[in-house]
Formats: C-alpha cells, sequence, structure tokens
C-alpha cells in the first residue's frame, strides 16, 4: 500500500496559495512576532514574496503589525480557522457530549484527539478542577508514536500499516521514559489490542499518565481517540490503567456507536499535512 503522495505533482495545486498558508504557519511558540527578514528565513521564501503575502493577510485581518518594531504576529481573526473545524468537525461535534461524561465520571482531564499525518492533534478537551501540570490547549500536535492516543490509533490498523508508520516517525525521546524502540513500541500495540486501550507514562510530558482508547467510523477506522489524563502525583501507572481503562473504552464505543461519524479515508494514506509545505523550496519573486 501507498503511504504518501505528493500533492505538488497536482496541476490543481496551487503554489502561491500554499506559500501564503506557510507565512501563516511560521508563527508559533517562541516565534509569536517576526520581521519581514526573519519570515524570509523561516519560510524559505524571497523577502518580497513575504512582503507581499504579509500585507495580503494584513488587509484580511490575519495579522497585525507593530509599527514600531515592524514585526507580524496573528491576529485574534486567525483563530477563525481553527475554530470553524471544531464547530463542523462530526468527530468533535459527535464526541463532546460524551466527552463531558466521561471528564464528569472520572473527575479528570479528558481530551479527543485525532490522527494527521505522523501526529495526533488535540481537538477537544474537559480539565479537570483538580491539580493540573501539563498545558494541552486544542490545536496541539504530539507524535504518533510516544502518545496513548497514537498508540490507540495504530492498534486498529492494519499491522503492516502501523509498523510502516512507526518506521516513519522520527523517534527520538522526549523523556526518560519514552519509548523508541520498535519492537518495543509494537508490543505497546499488541498490548492495546488486547486489552481495548493504549497506555503511556510520562513520554512527552515527565508525570503524565495517560489511558486512551480509539474511535472507529462506521467501517471499522480509527479517526482519533478519547483520553483520559493524569498526574503520577495522585495516580500510580497501574492505578490509572485499572480506573480509566474501562472508561475510555466504555466512551470510545459510545462515541464510535453514535452514528455522527460516517466513513472517513483513513488518515494514512494521505499526505502528511503541511508535507509540500515543509518541502517547499524558496521562490523567486514572482511565485507570489
Amino acid at each position: 500500500m501507498t503511504l504518501t503522495r505528493n500533492p505538488e505533482d497536482s496541476p490543481l495545486f496551487v503554489a502561491a496559495l500554499a506559500r501564503g498558508v506557510s507565512v501563516l504557519r511560521a508563527f508559533r511558540q517562541g516565534q509569536p512576532a517576526m520581521t519581514l527578514p526573519e519570515l524570509a528565513e523561516v519560510t524559505g521564501l524571497s523577502k518580497s514574496a513575504v512582503q507581499r503575502f504579509t500585507h495580503t493577510l494584513w488587509t484580511l485581518g490575519y495579522l497585525r503589525k507593530d509599527p514600531a518594531s515592524k514585526k507580524f504576529s496573528l491576529a485574534p481573526w486567525s483563530l477563525e480557522l481553527g475554530m470553524n473545524y471544531v464547530q463542523t468537525s462530526p468527530l468533535v461535534l459527535g464526541g463532546n457530549p460524551f466527552l463531558h461524561t466521561l471528564n464528569r465520571n472520572s473527575q479528570e482531564t479528558c481530551s479527543l484527539a485525532e490522527p494527521d499525518g505522523l501526529d495526533m492533534v488535540y481537538v477537544a478537551r474537559f480539565a479537570t478542577h483538580k491539580e493540573m501540570f501539563v498545558n494541552m490547549p486544542v490545536g496541539m500536535r504530539l507524535p504518533l508514536y510516544c502518545t496513548a492516543a497514537g498508540r490507540a490509533v495504530l492498534a486498529k490498523l492494519n499491522p503492516e500499516v502501523a509498523r510502516s508508520l512507526l518506521e516513519r516517525c522520527d523517534r527520538k525521546p522526549h523523556t526518560p521514559n519514552s519509548i523508541t524502540s520498535l519492537d518495543a513500541l509494537l508490543a505497546e500495540l499488541d498490548f492495546a489490542r488486547r486489552h481495548g486501550y493504549a497506555r503511556s507514562n510520562g513520554e512527552f510530558y515527565p508525570g503524565d499518565i495517560t489511558v486512551s482508547a480509539a474511535v472507529l467510523d462506521a467501517g471499522g477506522t480509527p479517526l482519533g481517540a478519547v483520553n483520559v489524563s493524569v498526574p503520577s502525583s495522585r495516580w500510580s501507572f497501574e492505578q490509572a490503567q485499572a480506573v480509566f481503562g474501562p472508561q475510555v473504552v466504555e466512551t470510545a464505543h459510545a462515541i464510535s456507536a453514535s452514528r455522527t461519524l460516517g466513513r472517513s479515508h483513513p488518515f494514512y494514506e494521505m499526505e502528511p499535512p503541511g508535507g509540500a509545505l515543509r518541502g517547499m523550496m524558496p521562490s523567486s519573486d514572482d511565485d507570489a
């Protein structure tokens, strides 16, 4: 099975639009505001192209410009793009009532994550009123391989496809607990297949224990995963699995059976999001 495609090969691909989007995507934690030369360096675009893109995005309200520093940053209107997604996504709309119930019953932080390329993207979240030390905002991306949500999704795929995706991941350790060995990760997927839920113990954030189960569409394709996250200061790894394993499995089954999801194209058959943008060569002034 072919796992990657190159959208830039299509005659429908609009390179100028992709370059404009790359300017919006350049702003992130650690780089909240940038000048034109800084944006040109980050995006690989020419300064003149960046100037035209930023002016257009500023005019449309997606960027703001500091008159003193000449730095651009995202404007509140840019939130519209993400908000439109969560307000129209069948997974989020169908899953939120069940996720809220799980949050009330567990009294812990509950999230819904969706696979996107080699990442899991958190698309819904209900926080606990108790001690919470991990900030996991909606829109946060975490790697498939070192998250319980990612493993829950991978465990529902054909084993050969799951292995191929793990091989493509940049399996670097984020904490001393991160599992990076392919054999050990495959063993975790076997665990998830046997028990119905996946688990992680401080593999991306130290002290963060997460238990997760996959949400399936009408055809059995994993669309996302339900998480319960707890701190190791209040729970042991074994206790968290015993208590929340059955709860996430029940919630995931309820969302899957709610008939609000329909069918979807498997995420692993699509080009990883931003793949074309990440591989984009610097443009000439005429490309804008």
